[in-house]
């Protein structure tokens, strides 16, 4: 069954949070093998004329960030992950956004899964604002619990530049996934929003991507 989730559009242009009263939902689909402790991960998502807002609440455990490079391996810290297809004309064509809980970014335009894909450009990645409650690297794991959270304004103008993507409004739909992950902590897991019906862990996988429209 595919997921579906509505996007609301900002109320001023000159915004600088996500409002707290937008649609939310969970990452909650395991993938692979169930982990001892499972996070729970919300989102919220909203978009102005200008970029996409999202903002990511983790109730954590075993959390880890130990990666400060830019287009580095991020998704083996506690990190969480946008990936979408900015054409729907092409739904295997996709980005993917992933960000540790100190902020670290990570983003490709895959024009084929893992195997044909472009690294977004450093230049390009400082334009994407990024909040993170976690403000330092956490070099020895964390076992008791944590809840952290990842604010990102990521403006349009970087995925026109890569890609085929028109500006969104009223009844735009695109197809994305968003995942929560810590693949090198003392508590790897793979979670997803919307179902991911394999028995393994793999995020790359755009035909499973769910739903999101544009109010």
């Amino acid at each position: 069954m595919t997921a579906f989730f509505f996007l609301s559009k900002m109320n001023t242009y000159f915004v600088k949070h996500i409002e707290s009263d937008s649609y939310t939902d969970e990452i909650s689909n395991i993938c692979g093998n169930t982990p001892h402790f499972i996070p729970q991960t919300s989102f919220r998502i909203q978009y102005s004329k200008t970029a996409l807002f999202l903002k990511f609440e983790v109730k954590d455990k075993y959390v880890r960030c130990i990666e400060p490079k830019t287009n580095g391996k991020v998704w083996e810290d506690s990190c969480v992950e946008f990936f979408f297809a900015p054409d729907l004309d092409v739904p295997e064509q996709y980005f993917n956004l992933e960000i540790n809980c100190c902020g670290t970014r990570l983003m490709q335009y895959h024009r084929k899964a893992r195997t044909d894909f472009t690294t977004i450009e450093q230049t390009d990645l400082k334009n994407i604002r990024i909040l993170s409650s976690v403000k330092d690297l956490v070099l020895n794991e964390i076992t008791e619990e944590l809840t952290w959270t990842i604010e990102c304004e990521l403006p349009y103008f970087i995925m026109r530049k890569y890609s085929k993507f028109e500006i969104p409004d009223k009844g735009t739909i695109l197809k994305a996934n968003l995942y929560k992950t810590a693949a090198a902590t003392s508590n790897p897991h793979y979670l997803a929003w919307n179902k991911i019906p394999l028995n393994h862990a793999d995020f790359h996988r755009p035909e499973y991507f769910g739903t999101l429209i544009f109010e």
